[in-house]
């Protein structure tokens, strides 16, 4: 499916969610079993290898389903591109490599340590995942947006091949659902698990 169908069939929950946020900036919402579910649906993308594996609490990226680490040295680097003299982009190009296996998406780097989210229990990773500190600077509409727009994210949905010739595996949860899910969970006000 192209990323701008995907983007498309998102818009709808997104702006939903991004709406709700904007008008109660603050709210202090039950949260509520709906969102709650909707943040397991958001934890199994961020914890699926396609994502996790460029969000590490050390230096070093993993690679594949089985989350080994990422073979040649390759490291984090001063700007999160890999190591000077070898970014990440040395390999990783804007797409993905058929003939090599090599997957590829724009603008692709490790995520800041900050957004390491490795070992983190499920409230662990929603707190991390929604604080401006470790985030970016997002706000819970940011987030919406980066997670249902941005190029590198949606890569995980058309991930490729690997150097076999095999499909890599999708997070277990559509672009669709996620759109869903978010918007759920957004709309009141982001809750975490205990």
């Amino acid at each position: 499916m192209p990323v701008r169908s995907c983007m498309m069939r998102i818009a709808g929950p997104l702006m939903a969610a991004t709406a709700v946020v904007t008008t109660v900036p603050g709210a202090a919402q039950q949260p509520t079993a709906e969102a709650l579910r909707a943040w397991g649906q958001i934890e199994q993308v961020l914890t699926s290898p396609r994502c996790i594996n460029c969000h590490p609490v050390s230096d070093r990226p993993a690679q594949t389903d089985d989350r080994h680490v990422h073979r040649m040295n390759i490291v984090r680097g001063p700007a999160d591109h890999g190591a000077p003299g070898l970014h990440c982009s040395a390999c990783h190009q804007q797409r993905n490599n058929n003939a090599s296996g090599v997957p590829g998406a724009p603008h692709w780097k490790l995520a800041p340590r900050s957004m390491g989210w490795v070992g983190l229990t499920s409230g662990a990773l929603c707190r991390s995942v929604k604080d401006p500190r470790a985030n970016g600077g997002r706000s819970v509409a940011d987030l919406v947006r980066h997670m249902t727009s941005d190029a590198l994210v949606l890569w995980a949905w058309q991930p490729g091949r690997n150097g076999r010739g095999e499909e890599r595996r999708p997070p277990p949860v559509s672009v669709e659902a996620l759109g869903q899910a978010l918007a759920v969970w957004a709309a009141a006000n982001a809750p975490c698990p205990d």
